[in-house]
Order: structure tokens, then sequence, then C-alpha cells
């Protein structure tokens, strides 16, 4: 609902899947933070016999460069939820807007920052640079979501990597700056690893920057559950044929193990566990 951009996946249709569960008798508790109003233990105690934890990726990783903390500098997530769940994509029939200028640079290669690309050249930017280390080979986003930023004229800079973020003397963003890079040997992810070419660092002017290179788990429900395994990067730990914990009568699925993922897996990983906590509880 917030995160995935209108043009690719309407409010609309979500709603009427929600709409569809209400129906079927789920009842829907919002505001709970679960890992602080409640944690899991709670909810067994309250009388539940089977959890499962489908609370997704939503901690944004940063790249650690100077001028990160500069105004006009968004992570994805930020961007989007201001986009997508606070509506500034109906500004100004909504009172949110979202401040970009003329120029965006996106940085990363994701499924994700073609969404924030596509997103931002729709509320107005001029131009907007996708900047990747990596060639367009080996970019993750799927090679339909590459197409159709291309066909919206979306710049891309490949084996390019941000070095640091420049602002004014206000702390606004005025550039930022990119270092070429050339592909070495592959790494652990078989992808070739990424390697800066000295003395290559050039500046393109933008307005904004969003950070766009993955999330990972949040890791609230990790350190208020006791016990519970989880990876050391903060995916929860699960048998791939059920979505079982090493808790009982815990599951997981999604983002939340995988990492940031698509939709089509989390609904996957859903049904499995729904089948596995089936058996579960008739078993009991």
């Amino acid at each position: 609902m917030y995160g995935i951009p209108e043009f690719r996946l309407p409010k609309e249709i979500v709603q009427k899947e929600i709409e569809n569960l209400k129906e079927l008798g789920v009842k829907i508790e919002t505001n709970m933070v679960i890992g602080k109003i409640f944690s899991i233990e709670d909810l067994f105690q309250q009388g539940f016999e089977a959890v499962f934890i489908g609370t997704g990726a939503g901690l944004p990783s940063f790249m650690g460069i100077p001028g990160e903390n500069l105004n006009g500098v968004y992570t994805a997530n930020e961007f989007l939820t201001r986009v997508n769940l606070m509506k500034a994509y109906q500004f100004p029939h909504v009172d949110t807007p979202v401040k970009i200028g003329k120029r965006v640079a996106v940085i990363g290669g994701g499924n994700v920052a073609m969404d924030a690309a596509r997103s931002a050249k729709r509320l107005g930017a001029e131009e907007v640079y996708i900047i990747y280390r990596r060639s367009e080979e080996e970019m993750p986003a799927r090679v339909e979501e590459v197409h159709h930023a291309k066909e919206e004229e979306i710049i891309f800079h490949v084996l390019r990597n941000p070095t640091r973020i420049l602002g004014d003397e206000d702390g606004n963003v005025t550039s930022i700056e990119c270092i070429d890079m050339e592909l070495g040997e592959a790494d652990v992810s078989g992808r070739r690893r990424p390697i800066p070419i000295k003395g290559s660092e050039k500046q393109i002017e933008v307005d904004t920057v969003i950070v766009a290179i993955g999330q990972s788990p949040n890791p609230l429900i990790k350190s208020t559950t006791k016990g519970l395994k989880t990876h050391s990067w903060g995916g929860i730990i699960v048998d791939e044929e059920t979505g079982a914990t090493n808790l009982p009568g815990v599951y997981a699925g999604g983002d939340a193990v995988t990492g940031a993922a698509t939709v089509i897996l989390a609904m996957g990983a859903g049904k499995t566990a729904a089948r596995a906590i089936n058996l579960y509880l008739s078993d009991k």
C-alpha cells in the first residue's frame, strides 16, 4: 500500500483484496506495533495458538558517504511512503507536497530504484538519473522494469558509484559526486565486483537524491522475541517447505525472511505457511 506506486499497483485493487479478507472473517487490528504494544509471547498468552510474521523489510540502508544528511536526500522508503501512503501523487488536492526540484538522482539498480525514479518523473522532475555501480546486465531490477524506466526517459548512469553528496550553505543538495567503476572478478553474489577507477570523479548537478540500495527486516521483532533464530543481516530463519521458525507455533515469510523481494514471492510464502499452520493446529 505504501511501497509500490499507484501506477504499478493501484490502491483500489489492494483495498479490494483487504475487503475480501474482511468478508472471510479476518479481523484487522491497526496501529498494533508487535514488539512494542504486544510481544509474540503476549499473543500466545492471549490465546492465539499460531503466529505468522510477515513484517517485511522496511529498514532502509545508507551508503555512509558524506552529505547523506543534507536537505533533499531521501531514502526510497521515505520518498515512496510520502508519495503513496500520504497521496502526494494527488497534490494539490491533498496536503502532502514532495519537493524534488528539476533534477533527481536515484542511487541503486533494483525494482525500488525504478519505482522511485518513475515516481519522481511523474511528480514533475525534468531529468531523473539512475546511478548504479555495476553494468546494466548486473542490475537486480526485473528487465521489464528497466525497459519501462527507459521508455519514460529515465537517464541511466551505470558503472558509477556516488562518493559524496554536496550542498549549499543552507544545507540543500546541489550535486552528487560519482566515481567511474570497472568490473572485476565475480564476488559471492555471482556478479562481477565493481572496482573504482582512481581519479575519475565527476559531479552531476541535482536537487534531490533518493537512496534505493536495499532494505533489511526491521529488528524490532528479532530483538523482542526471545530465542528466535535469524541471519546475521536480520532475516528470520525458517524451514523452506513450511515457513516454520525454530519456535513452536511461530511461522514467517516474505521479505522478513528473504530480504527485499517481490510481492508474488511473499504471497507464495504466506500460502505455504497457511497450509503448514492448518496442519499444525489440526494435529494439536
